[in-house]
């Protein structure tokens, strides 16, 4: 039996507001494609199930768990290079019998957790972090993020970063040190640059030249066929016809648009904003709670640099980096770490007054009834 208490915090809306992205982009792949559609079947089964494992986990007592946890994605990191499997130019996955793994993803989750143990046992004092604290967890942000720069996937590695140090902002660092990190990047900016791979730096030049490249001309122009209100699925003639590159995941949204239209996106994109600005309240819950505040902060972050890269790239204001669509597009390795997220922050939620993992509180009155309440 559940504690009713457990499900009392437990949050309602956060599943009512990603049950209908997922319902959403399941009808979308089911259209383009039947073997897509099996596929993504299996993956949606797989998101719920890694949902309920990671919301029964006792996250809050996993303190040692967690730093293993971090350290074991790190070392798959490392054996990408020595036995990963190259595809498209990158060397990113590791396969096991007929099962590949993509070590980037599981490591966002070990990032926040591990920023969310060690803020929870240092908390920020008032004028924030100091130069001491601020290394010690830019450490476990910037290992992985040099990790997955060398794959080369400077989308996932980016991710990283932004997640990772955003979470900080957010939490509490002395604003001189931001000062100098924004003036040393200012200042090592060519450097950076000039480091940066020869189709990397093609993506910048397609993104600020005038014409943009034919992925993204096809996906401005398969939103504007769209209209306002859409069209029907043997009309939609930029899907249909494959005009459209990558349609069930890159460029889902720009597929969406032509089936719903201007109002369809617009929705879209509302219910999204609402998913991460609810993500984000949670942080405000109890203040003193920095595994909630880490937690919800990064996650909230997450949905906003993963939606509005996403969709930025497909109306040409954004780079193309190959960033899906949360619980949108076709695929798995995303879809099950964000399910995670969410199970781990409903997790944090339910169990934040420790019902099921702490000892009863009031049998050390019970045996001593002369201690003071």
């Amino acid at each position: 039996m559940i504690d009713r208490r457990i499900l009392i915090h437990f949050d309602l809306l956060l599943p009512l507001l990603i049950v209908p992205i997922i319902a959403l982009s399941y009808f979308l792949i089911g259209e383009a494609s039947v073997t897509q559609n099996l596929k993504q079947t299996i993956y949606i089964l797989l998101g719920f199930v890694a949902f309920l494992v990671a919301f029964f986990v006792p996250i809050r007592r996993l303190n040692k768990s967690i730093v293993i946890f971090y350290w074991l994605c790190i070392v798959l990191l490392i054996l990408v290079y020595f036995i990963g499997t190259k595809q498209l130019g990158a060397q990113r996955w590791i396969m096991i019998g007929s099962f590949s793994i993509q070590p980037s993803e599981p490591v966002k989750i070990a990032i926040i957790l591990l920023l969310g143990l060690h803020i929870h046992n240092n908390p920020p004092p008032p004028g924030g972090y100091g130069i001491k604290q601020f290394a010690t967890l830019s450490f476990y942000i910037l290992l992985p993020f040099v990790l997955i720069l060398k794959q080369p996937d400077l989308g996932t590695a980016l991710v990283v970063l932004f997640v990772g140090f955003g979470t900080l902002f957010l939490i509490g660092v002395n604003y001189k040190i931001w000062v100098a990190i924004i003036a040393g990047v200012l200042v090592a900016s060519p450097l950076i640059y000039g480091s940066l791979k020869e189709y990397q730096i093609k993506r910048i030049h397609d993104f600020i030249a005038e014409k943009p490249s034919y992925h993204v001309q096809q996906s401005i122009i398969t939103i504007g066929s769209g209209g306002l209100l859409g069209k029907k699925k043997e009309e939609s003639t930029q899907t249909r016809l494959k005009f459209l590159p990558i349609a069930t995941s890159d460029f889902i949204f720009a597929y969406f648009s032509e089936r719903y239209g201007f109002l369809g996106g617009v929705a879209l994109i509302a219910l999204y904003c609402f998913l991460t600005l609810h993500v984000l309240s949670f942080s405000l819950i109890d203040p003193k709670d920095y595994r909630l505040r880490t937690m919800s902060c990064a996650i909230a972050l997450l949905l906003f640099f993963y939606v509005s890269v996403n969709i930025g790239m497909t109306i040409g204001l954004a780079p193309v980096v190959g960033i899906p669509l949360p619980l949108f597009s076709y695929g798995g390795s995303s879809f099950i770490t964000f399910m995670v997220l969410f199970g781990i922050l409903e997790n944090l939620l339910a169990f934040r007054f420790n019902f099921s993992y702490n000892p009863n509180p009031f049998k050390a009155i019970l045996r001593n009834p002369r201690r003071k309440r």
